[in-house]
């Protein structure tokens, strides 16, 4: 159970193949076809895959030039971001019915607690059942929905069943399905700390369970506490209605590697000016300017710099970001991608009350 706290009710949506999904009922050439978001055949990466490309081993973050080999028949269409964003709106409308306690973790993606619901619904999966209902009838989009007393277990039942499923984590389940959840299942372990974590004998959540939280401290840094307490089914972070943007950045990926710092400014630019827009639009000032740049192996550069005050103005992100880029030539080998982020934000959220609660 929830140590020393409230029992809340929580409640993750994550909409099924969310950009290909909503290509292919926009376009009904495409239902029924392997298909990938993003990219081009050649270039790029894929930003989301169809179902029936997954069984290839298609996947989102891919090389395009890898999914195109492992599915040769694999249809790309370029993203249409104003179209997603229109129905994110339509999802989250449904998610306001029944509760003003809405962490939004991105356009397909999003923690509701309902521990007191609007429509008065007796328990947190009658409110999922209903809110997924709804979201079929609104924009014909399947979503998972997973149900538990806390983020962490929410989010890896909604994942549990994927495509079209409802799964409920209770509190007497909470500890022993986190025991014998595989470790890169878990939320917050990544591809690299995977590898290290197996390579210390943690397989799954009852090898991580068997640590002493001073050795995972020592072991994984600041996370070791979170480490620690999922183990045990224990996640103590509220949904927060209204979540700090952590950056905000922008990036492109090129038709032609280049190695020439003209060429870099030049691509550059654009991905500034949608930046500055962006961070004008949302009343958001940071100090914190970072340049990526990715190269023909898909390797991957960051440098970054940080100002004692938030950056004023479009030019001066500029000459951040091209001062950096300049501190990294001569380059070795030739770019693909090039990006900017600003981040450091001067602005904070209020914590959403404490909600208390029984049952699931």
């Amino acid at each position: 159970m929830q140590a020393e706290g409230a029992l809340r009710k929580i409640i993750h949506i994550d909409m099924d193949a969310f950009y290909a999904s909503v290509e292919q009922r926009d376009d009904p050439s495409l239902r029924g076809k392997p298909l990938a978001v993003g990219g081009s055949r050649e270039r790029g990466v894929v930003m989301a895959a169809s179902y029936e490309a997954r069984p290839f081993g298609v996947r989102s973050a891919m090389p395009a030039a890898t999914a195109r080999r492992l599915c040769p028949d694999l249809v790309f269409v370029k993203p249409r971001f104003d179209a997603y964003r229109q129905v994110s709106e339509e999802i989250r409308a449904v998610f306001a019915r029944h509760t003003d306690l809405i962490e939004p973790v991105a356009l397909d993606e999003a923690y509701l607690d309902v521990t007191e619901n609007f429509l008065g619904l007796p328990t947190a999966t009658a409110v999922a059942k209903a809110i997924r209902a709804e979201i079929l009838e609104r924009t014909g989009l399947v979503a998972s929905a997973g149900v538990s007393y806390n983020k962490f277990l929410a989010k890896v039942a909604s994942d549990h069943r994927k495509p079209d499923a409802l799964f409920v984590i209770t509190p007497a389940m909470g500890p022993d399905f986190v025991a014998e959840l595989p470790i890169g299942r878990f939320h917050g372990v990544g591809p690299v700390t995977e590898a290290k974590m197996k390579r210390l004998g943690i397989e799954t959540g009852a090898d991580l369970r068997a640590w002493s939280l001073d050795r995972l401290k020592d072991t994984f840094g600041s996370s070791g506490s979170y480490y620690y307490a999922v183990a045990r089914g224990i996640d103590e972070r509220p949904v927060r209605a209204h979540r700090i943007r952590k950056s905000i950045g922008a990036e492109t990926t090129f038709s032609d590697d280049t190695a020439a710092y003209d060429l870099l400014a030049e691509r550059l630019a654009p991905m500034v000016d949608k930046v500055w827009r962006s961070a004008e639009a949302k009343a958001m000032r940071g100090r914190t300017v970072t340049l990526k740049l990715k190269f023909s192996d898909f390797s991957l550069v960051t440098r970054a710099k940080s100002l004692p005050a938030p950056v004023p103005d479009r030019d001066s992100l500029e000459r951040i970001g091209l001062d950096l880029l300049r501190g990294l030539l001569p380059l070795r080998r030739s770019a693909r991608l090039i990006g900017v982020s600003l981040s450091g934000f001067e602005q904070e959220a209020p914590d959403g009350p404490e909600q208390l609660g029984l049952g699931l």
